[in-house]
């Protein structure tokens, strides 16, 4: 829960930034001049570019979680089995062992997207978040019966 306001409260402060950027930009291109109508169009590019960004991730974090939801109620969720050191983070060893057998799972079934979900959360226990994306990205175009390329 702490991470979906975290995740709202974010998002919105970015949707606030981009109008009031986008207001200058506004202001900019009424101006009428060459120079600040050329500067306007600029500093629009940037909140259209940022909204495109966060309704990507937004779309991407809503797929995972609905994957997330349907695995739970398969009871197919990745049990944490993980060692932690006295501080709370996850042991790099345990993390690694994990990981091994979530790869061996997904090479023995790759076209099943409960596989790639586990061995996303796997990437992501080994700190290893651009690969946990990827793989999370072939989870759900999987799911949702897409051709997806190898990873």
């Amino acid at each position: 829960m702490r991470a979906k306001l975290s995740y709202v409260l974010t998002a919105a402060v970015l949707v606030f930034y981009f109008v009031l950027v986008g207001s200058r930009g506004v202001m900019l291109i009424q101006s009428g001049t060459l120079v600040t109508v050329t500067f306007g169009v600029a500093v629009l590019i940037l909140p259209v570019i940022g909204v495109w960004f966060l309704w990507k991730n937004t779309q991407f974090v809503r797929r995972a979680n609905a994957l997330a939801a349907e695995l739970d109620a398969e009871g197919g969720l990745p049990v944490d089995e993980l060692k932690r050191t006295p501080g709370g983070r996850i042991d790099r060893d345990s993390a690694d062992e994990v990981f091994a057998r979530r790869k061996a799972e997904t090479e023995a079934a790759p076209d099943d997207w409960r596989s790639w979900f586990r061995l996303a959360v796997a990437y992501h226990d080994a700190r290893d978040t651009p690969r946990a994306r990827k793989a999370m990205q072939r989870a759900i175009a999987l799911h949702d019966g897409k051709a997806v390329q190898q990873l």
